[in-house]
């Protein structure tokens, strides 16, 4: 037997112990009144002595120390750790006998008195302990501070117990999404639902998931996106919306990418992508603000400030900045020359396509500070208007922070002529073996057809968002339970 099992069947040897001596090692409730942080807070100036009010505590059993007749433990609940001091003199003998059978890992419930003691440490004097939880399964060894971080990601319930930052972050994120509600409900959007099953899926270069209903004998697809059916509400009347949703999309899974994600997506009728330039820069300095209460962030060894103005460059602009490249000078054989020459790989050449991979390859990972690259080639995707000044680039703008966009923007397209073409380019790239090309929607083009007014569109990766404003180096790190590969397949 493994040492793991042993310690198992010794707890559950003393699980028996404890239902033999009378006590429910499971009861139903505990009435609990206060949290450690709230106690700690309020008696920082408590005498050595118990003091008058009592306090009703619950939580996870941290370190445990038995010394007789008179022991030591801590417990941790959702607020931080707190000192408990258990005689037997106070608790009396049975509950002391049950008490000096519990194991770290263990839930108990807490009465008793606040105090200092000598050392200075605030902490309770129990007057009455109730085992709320026995625990079977004993913490790992070394689970003080867990860093392995497949444990971490794949055992979350271990990671927030060891890391209290953990928690903290997953705060953070809530209060994160709690105030991009805020700020745009105070804007007037209304926030909506779309469908997370669609019988054709869209929005975004992407594969998609699969699945299949079978009442209705039919496929479905998982969405990559709430983009054609939020622009379907423009058409019907509503003028700002949004959604926060869950998507998924079959790519790869790396720092940046997980296959199940959270995406905010919001369209205002009548405005441009230069309005929403204004509005995305906006959310991201009042959140910063908001969660972490300063507009400077430490993100792996960069110090980046989020406050106005962000910088904004066209893509050609960033590629001339950084990359020495100036696109306009360039004809397409030389153009070529340069994917070749910096190892780039491409499949088929098209001037938009290569000016693309460009900026991935050589622009984007320095966009430390926030950036938002603007007028995109026509080729990145179909759903958006033309610039002005040349119907080769689109009114397309992303935000980049850390060196990874975090952003996708557009003046959205809404001249059915041309949107028909060009989704029906994009079919005909899917049937050719494009899997990342959008189907042809004839639902989508029919609204389209009816008439939508000039709208801006945003879509933000909100897992992206928190790690770029909670400084975590992995996306893994701002989701609770990012996708893992199996035991089996690991």
């Amino acid at each position: 037997m493994d040492t793991e099992s042993q310690l198992i069947k010794q707890r559950i040897d003393k699980l028996n112990q404890i239902k033999d001596m009378g006590f429910n090692p499971y009861p139903y409730k505990f009435h609990q009144k206060h949290h450690a942080s709230e106690i700690l807070e309020k008696f920082k100036k408590a005498g050595h002595v118990p003091g008058k009010e009592q306090v009703s505590v619950a939580g996870r059993i941290m370190t445990l120390r038995l010394m007789g007749k008179a022991s030591f433990l801590h417990i941790q609940d959702e607020t931080g750790k707190i000192q408990i001091y258990v005689r037997q003199d106070e608790v009396g003998e049975k509950n002391y006998n049950l008490f000096k059978k519990f194991d770290m890992g263990d839930i108990i419930g807490v009465e008793g008195f606040v105090f200092k003691t000598k050392a200075g440490e605030i902490s309770i004097w129990a007057k009455e302990i109730e085992l709320l939880c026995k625990s079977i399964r004993p913490l790992p060894e070394k689970w003080h501070g867990l860093k392995d971080t497949e444990i971490r990601y794949r055992k979350r319930h271990l990671d927030l117990i060891s890391n209290p930052e953990v928690k903290e972050t997953f705060v953070k994120r809530a209060k994160l999404i709690n105030f991009i509600r805020e700020f745009l409900n105070k804007k007037g959007f209304l926030e909506v639902e779309t469908p997370v099953m669609q019988p054709i899926y869209g929005g975004a270069a992407a594969k998609p998931f699969k699945s299949y209903i079978n009442d209705m004998k039919m496929d479905v697809f998982l969405r990559i996106s709430d983009e054609l059916y939020l622009k379907r509400l423009i058409v019907g009347g509503f003028e700002k919306v949004y959604e926060i949703s869950k998507d998924f999309r079959n790519e790869s899974i790396d720092s940046l990418h997980n296959p199940e994600f959270t995406m905010l997506e919001f369209y205002q009728a009548y405005a441009d992508y230069n309005e929403m330039m204004k509005l995305v820069e906006d959310l991201f300095i009042e959140s910063c603000k908001a969660v972490n209460g300063t507009n400077k962030i430490r993100f792996r060894e960069h110090t980046i400030e989020i406050k106005k103005p962000f910088a904004v460059m066209t893509m050609k602009d960033s590629i001339k900045k950084f990359a020495k490249i100036d696109i306009d000078n360039l004809n397409d054989k030389e153009l070529k020359k340069e994917l070749d020459k910096h190892n780039i790989e491409h499949k088929e050449f098209s001037r938009g396509n290569a000016i693309q991979l460009l900026f991935e390859g050589l622009v984007q990972d320095k966009l430390i500070q926030p950036t938002f690259i603007t007028d995109h080639p026509i080729e990145s995707t179909p759903l958006c208007k033309p610039t002005k000044y040349d119907k080769a680039l689109i009114e397309r703008f992303e935000l980049f922070i850390a060196g990874f966009e975090l952003t996708n923007a557009y003046s959205e397209l809404n001249d059915p002529i041309l949107q028909r073409k060009l989704l029906e380019d994009q079919a005909k790239q899917l049937n050719q073996g494009n899997e990342e090309a959008n189907p042809m929607d004839e639902d989508f083009l029919e609204s389209i057809e009816a008439g939508m007014p000039p709208t801006g569109g945003v879509g933000i990766g909100i897992d992206r968002m928190a790690m770029a404003l909670l400084g975590k180096d992995s996306i893994k790190d701002v989701i609770l339970f990012p996708f893992m590969k199996s035991f089996k397949n690991a």
